[in-house]
């Protein structure tokens, strides 16, 4: 099984995949001004504007959603790995397909909102409804759908559980079994609840999460502050092949942050989207924005928190390509969450292991959330029409049933169908949002024209010239009646 799931990650994550991820979000950024610098000031105001409603959920909660979504296991155990596989030269390209994923990341959750629907009582949207509408590609649309409920229903969710499982086991002793029998237990309480009830939980567990995370990790950076420089350094290096000893992987680098990058802050792969059509705003380009920004969240500050704390104690180890290490700190200890664990031990013996645990779980419960709603947009839109409650149920009992499995299998296993899922989706989502580039700029021109103006940005499908959003066409006729 493992061979099969090495040679499938071989053919997806090939260098084409990675080079069209970075090609694509600088591509982007330059048609669009750059505007995760530009706009930066907006991304937090419009953070905190709009309310939710009975159809959909609020900017902020829409964001937390997806930042619940993008801060999982990437952002402890996939750093980790990013580091043991690639050197610390990866985290400087985790960095660049953030910064230059935002441009993705604005252009698919901006398309979200143009096409997004309205459908029993909630508001759908994501790849699969603007593949559909504006690519008028039905086949394709119901790819990706399929291939989103197959990562996201069944190979995703095992990642996510076995790193708390194994977090959970190094600090406290516990039986994967048993964790995995709690994880199922208190997602289910969750799921079963529908979206509003995952949108409230991810507004209260997510800031509380991450800022207690990255204190802790301020905390050991500035314990360590004479070494930082040295860090910097050192990451820059690795990155261009300027580290000696470290040159021979310089491949390994790019190819291994970009890989985590993605799947930790998700820009580009098509799940960021199904959050941001849930939100109720005036115009596409607010929640686009909103998007955007949760990738600097995601890879800027709590991916570095967590590169930062496990370079600058030095408890890491470099793979050899060709056999053994290149770096050897911690002789024995496997790679992923233990790293941070040992990071965090440095300072606080007693404490970081059962702290980065209390973390990971966290973060991993709330993805969780992330990844059934996903999943349920998307069978949503398979069933198209009809009564989807037996469905949606079939869905979150499988859910539920991946997550007990993957607690309790190795994780070797878990990562390499995860990053199946992810490579499957990233494919499909990046080529369409290439495609359908023209709307997704025609929307942030628009914004920038209406604020220019002093005016609260409202969307108009109908003055650019953007067919088949029938939402806004229903929606601005309501509201001038």
């Amino acid at each position: 099984m493992t061979q099969i799931v090495d040679t499938l990650n071989g053919i997806i994550w090939s260098d084409a995949l990675v080079y069209l991820c970075l090609i694509t979000g600088l591509y982007f950024s330059l048609k669009m001004k750059f505007f995760q610098v530009r706009h930066i000031k907006d991304m937090v105001k419009l953070l905190f504007k709009g309310s939710d409603s009975e159809k959909g959920v609020s900017s902020f909660q829409a964001f937390a959603l997806s930042v619940s979504g993008r801060v999982g296991t990437g952002n402890i155990a996939g750093v980790a790995t990013a580091i043991a596989m690639g050197g610390p030269g990866a985290l400087f390209w985790m960095w660049a397909i953030a910064f230059l994923g935002a441009g993705s990341a604005y252009v698919e959750s901006a398309l979200a909102q143009v096409y997004k629907v309205e459908k029993d009582g909630e508001y759908r949207g994501g790849p699969a409804y603007y593949i559909e509408k504006g690519l008028g590609m039905k086949w394709y649309a119901i790819t990706f759908a399929v291939a989103t409920v197959v990562a996201m229903g069944f190979f995703l969710p095992g990642v996510q559980s076995n790193s708390i499982a194994a977090g959970i086991n190094n600090a406290f002793g516990v039986s994967p079994y048993v964790t995995a029998s709690i994880l199922v237990l208190l997602l289910g309480v969750i799921i079963f609840g529908g979206v509003k009830r995952i949108g409230k939980a991810a507004e209260i567990i997510v800031p509380f999460m991450a800022i207690g995370y990255i204190l802790v990790a301020l905390i050991i950076i500035i314990v360590n502050i004479t070494k930082l420089p040295e860090v910097i350094a050192l990451v820059f290096k690795s990155a261009f092949a300027l580290e000696p000893a470290l040159a021979g992987i310089i491949g390994m680098a790019i190819s291994w942050g970009v890989k985590r990058g993605i799947y930790s802050n998700e820009a580009g792969q098509g799940t960021g989207p199904q959050a941001a059509a849930a939100a109720e705003v005036s115009h596409p380009a607010k929640q686009g924005l909103v998007q955007a920004f949760s990738v600097y969240i995601d890879t800027l500050f709590v991916c570095s928190a967590t590169g930062f704390m496990i370079l600058i104690t030095g408890m890491y180890n470099i793979v050899n390509p060709d056999g053994g290490f290149l770096v050897e700190n911690m002789p024995g200890v496997a790679i992923g969450p233990a790293y941070t664990q040992k990071a965090v031990e440095t300072l606080f013996p007693s404490f970081g292991s059962a702290f980065v645990a209390i973390a990971l779980f966290f973060f991993a419960f709330t993805t969780l959330m992330a990844y059934y709603y996903i999943a349920e947009t998307n069978v949503a839109y398979l069933i198209n029409k009809g009564n989807n409650k037996v469905l949606i149920n079939a869905l979150r009992v499988a859910l539920l049933a991946s997550i007990f499995y993957g607690a309790i299998r190795t994780a070797e296993l878990a990562w390499g169908l995860g990053d199946i899922g992810v490579g499957l989706m990233a494919w499909l989502n990046i080529i369409a949002i290439i495609l359908l580039r023209k709307p997704a700029f025609d929307t942030l021109k628009d914004y920038e024209e209406q604020v220019s103006q002093g005016k609260d940005p409202v969307f108009d499908p109908v003055k650019l010239g953007i067919k088949n959003a029938d939402f806004w066409l229903k929606y601005n006729a309501k509201k001038t009646n």
